[in-house]
């Protein structure tokens, strides 16, 4: 009893500080967005992609000035977490954990977007932002916090990686690309298309790694240009 206790505490502490590192990183979306990609949402999408992409370089310099260049691990939240015996296979338990997390969020962030007043100012700011304003929706608010809910996946999602895999420079590199993919086989504009587009691209680079290690990315672009050649606007995207 007293070690399930341990590792019942320990479990509620690591919760904990996930909520605190996603939150934190929500705070520091709310004055990334007025203050940098704001004034670009009248000028071509490929400015706001260059000004991410640059502030992407310039966070990944601070860390490295800040903690240095070599990996951080939290491999001990893992070790203190029990195994989960399915059949003759033996899984990490803190698996299980990310996996409860991720559809947790997912079905948080679609009652969000679906269920909810905010969401329908959300989809119909987005769908028209001028008449959005026309009708007197504060737009900027939206926008702040939409990006906001935004960031807090992204810390979330960087957070509960890091204890089964060492944080290193340049691994939000890997995650762009991954969501890049996801896009574009899901479709621009569409949760479901996220959703669905993210088991996809999950499901088909576990079975890359497992059986064709070598040409792992290859299978998974060549996934997106499938569907780009069959469905240029995605699974659900719009036009």
């Amino acid at each position: 009893m007293s070690i399930l206790a341990v590792q019942v505490l320990n479990s509620l502490f690591y919760a904990s500080v996930l909520f605190l590192i996603a939150a934190g990183l929500s705070l520091i979306g709310i004055v990334i967005e007025p203050l940098l990609l704001r004034p670009f949402y009248r000028r071509a999408e490929e400015y706001q992609l260059l000004v991410t992409f640059g502030l992407l370089l310039i966070l990944e310099d601070l860390m490295r000035l800040v903690w240095g260049a070599l990996p951080l691990t939290a491999d001990t939240v893992m070790d203190t977490m029990p195994v989960v015996h399915i059949g003759a296979l033996v899984y990490p338990g803190y698996n299980i954990l990310v996996i409860g997390i991720g559809i947790a969020a997912a079905i948080l962030l679609w009652v969000v977007i679906y269920g909810t007043k905010f969401g329908v100012l959300l989809r119909a700011t987005s769908q028209d932002r001028r008449m959005a304003a026309a009708l007197g929706l504060n737009v900027g608010l939206v926008y702040v916090a939409a990006f906001a809910i935004g960031c807090f996946m992204a810390g979330l999602g960087g957070a509960i990686v890091v204890p089964s895999h060492a944080a290193v420079l340049g691994m939000g590199v890997e995650a762009l690309v991954l969501a890049f993919v996801v896009v574009v086989v899901g479709g621009l504009g569409s949760l479901k298309g996220a959703l669905v587009g993210a088991l996809i691209v999950s499901f088909v680079r576990t079975a890359g790694i497992q059986f064709f290690p070598e040409v792992e990315l290859a299978v998974l672009y060549l996934i997106a240009a499938v569907v780009l050649i069959a469905r240029p606007t995605g699974l659900f995207g719009t036009a």
